[in-house]
C-alpha cells in the first residue's frame, strides 16, 4: 500500500510521520485490498484550539474512496479519530461486498 502524506501550511515532522504511517497501516488488517491512502494534515488559521485537521483517503478496488476528516487539538488525536472512522466505513463497505 503506498502512502502520501502532505502537510498544508507547516511541516511534519519525521516522528509525526512515522506516527500516521503506522497508524493508517494497520487499516490493512481490516481489508486486504487497500491500494494506497493520501493523507492531508492541515492547520487552520484559527483561534480554536482545535486548529489541526487530518483528512484521509483510502483507495480500494471496487469503489471510489473512503474519506474522513477530523479536527482535533493535536494532529495525533485527529489522525486517530480519522482512522477509527475509516475502519468502520470499511467495515461497512467489506460487508456489502460479501451481501452481494
Amino acid at each position: 500500500m503506498y502512502l502520501k502524506i502532505n502537510s498544508v501550511h507547516f511541516d511534519a515532522d519525521k516522528k509525526l510521520e512515522e506516527f500516521i504511517e503506522g497508524k493508517v497501516s494497520k487499516l490493512a488488517r481490516v481489508h486486504d485490498d487497500i491500494i494506497g491512502a493520501e493523507i492531508y494534515l492541515r492547520l487552520e488559521k484559527d483561534q480554536n484550539m482545535e486548529n489541526k485537521i487530518a483528512e484521509i483517503k483510502i483507495e480500494i478496488p471496487g469503489s471510489s474512496e473512503i474519506f474522513a476528516k477530523k479536527q482535533s487539538k493535536t494532529f495525533e488525536a485527529a489522525t486517530d479519530t480519522a482512522v477509527e472512522a475509516l475502519r468502520r466505513q470499511l467495515k461497512r463497505f467489506k460487508e456489502k461486498q460479501r451481501g452481494q
